[in-house]
């Protein structure tokens, strides 16, 4: 069936519902969802060209899919990239862009401050196969640039920063890095493109967990990374081809029809964050409250530029305590003392989410990398959800008001 061509200037809305809807032979509006392992070729001539690459075709699902190829033209319109490349998850993404672009003897500057499984893949996996890392502040242009050596390869941030909402400036970092030669990624996974375009500030490749804001709804598992079409043909499908590090159609499908309301859900759950966060400000067992919204955020400026304006929908906050073991002890009662939240540490969903950051999401970091990114035993992360957000401040309340009988 013929597709309709689409204009060359749509916003990102219009983008986020039009662009790369696959049809078959029957016309269907909504897009197509392929599961088969296996594509079969009209005849071996065809068959050997296709694997070869020398004629377009599909060929076998580990790197060839429609519905896959939908969401990765999608996200690549979202995102203002050249091209995209589907994972299987957001860590399978940054296994990827490592495995295409180092080598032993290269090295990487990261920030100290990212997600704790993305530390120990660099630091700890690629690390066994010689590959060199430094881990900076996230804030601190001057630590990044001090850093850079000539076998500089790679710089990698994730702006704002899980969980204390650390913003990076994009451009300066961007900078840096074309400067040595090297190239900036960034994990635009707590904004999505509906806030922040990484790449319109300088950004060389953007990484996403779709499994987060992208599908929206804790569904899937599913990972992105986007980028010029010369490094995903050259660097990149070659990986993914020997290595499967493979999105699934029916993943790929449910990411689709996320992004279809990415924009109004990032919207709302964003106004729902920043009222939390200055409802939180105000309680008087709340020690200090981390979210790039609040004009008391140190980088709230910069974070209002880059993020179009609003702060995302990750609140993150440390609880009033005397010592490191009583302010554990605290958070897991407020934690412990919520109903309406669902205790998880995945966050993007719909439905409001809380977790102790130190004990889940970057649990397997050591205590002095913890400490590095400021991760505290008091530190509790709120990822807000469509509730109303009245419900969510009572929920957090009776944790909170009853603090001072357990002192």
């Amino acid at each position: 069936m013929t597709k309709k061509k689409l204009p060359d200037s749509l916003h990102l809305d219009t983008l986020a519902v039009r662009v790369a809807v696959e049809k078959s032979q029957f016309g269907e509006n909504s897009e197509a969802l392929y599961l088969t392992s296996s594509f079969v070729q009209p005849n071996a001539e065809s068959a050997a060209r296709r694997f070869a690459g020398e004629e377009e075709g599909y060929t076998y699902s580990r790197f060839t899919n429609p519905t896959v190829t939908s969401m990765e033209q999608r996200l690549a319109a979202l995102e203002g990239t050249e091209a995209c490349i589907g994972t299987s998850s957001g860590m399978a993404a940054i296994t990827l862009m490592c495995m295409g672009l180092l080598k032993a003897g290269d090295h990487v500057i990261c920030s100290q401050s990212v997600f704790g499984s993305t530390i120990r893949l660099i630091a700890g996996e690629f690390g066994k196969f010689g590959v060199q890392s430094t881990f900076v502040s996230q804030t601190d242009v001057a630590q990044w640039r001090e850093a850079i050596q000539p076998n500089t390869r790679l710089l990698f941030a994730e702006t704002p920063s899980n969980p204390l909402t650390e913003v990076c400036d994009i451009k300066a970092l961007a900078d840096v890095a074309h400067a040595a030669g090297a190239l900036l990624a960034v994990d635009n996974c707590f904004c999505s493109p509906a806030l922040q375009r990484p790449v319109k500030l300088g950004a060389d490749l953007i990484i996403h967990s779709g499994t987060k804001y992208l599908d929206g709804q804790g569904r899937v598992i599913a990972g992105a990374l986007c980028t010029t079409r010369k490094l995903i043909d050259e660097k990149f499908m070659p990986v993914m081809r020997s290595a499967g590090l493979t999105l699934s159609a029916f993943n790929a499908w449910v990411v689709l029809k996320g992004m279809e309301t990415l924009s109004i859900r990032m919207k709302a759950q964003s106004d729902n964050a920043l009222a939390l966060a200055t409802w939180l400000e105000a309680q008087p067992r709340v020690k200090r409250v981390y979210y790039p919204g609040l004009a008391s955020h140190p980088q709230h400026a910069l974070a209002m530029q880059q993020q179009s304006g609003l702060g995302g929908a990750v609140v993150s906050f440390d609880v009033e305590a005397a010592e490191p073991v009583q302010a554990r002890k605290f958070v897991f009662h407020v934690i412990d003392s919520t109903s309406v939240c669902s205790i998880t540490a995945n966050l993007g969903d719909t439905k409001t989410t809380i977790t102790h950051p130190a004990s889940t999401s970057h649990g397997r970091i050591t205590e002095a990398q913890r400490q590095a990114a400021g991760i505290g035993q008091g530190l509790i992360r709120v990822a807000v959800g469509l509730e109303n957000i009245e419900d969510i401040k009572l929920d957090l309340t009776h944790g909170l008001s009853t603090l001072d009988s357990m002192a």
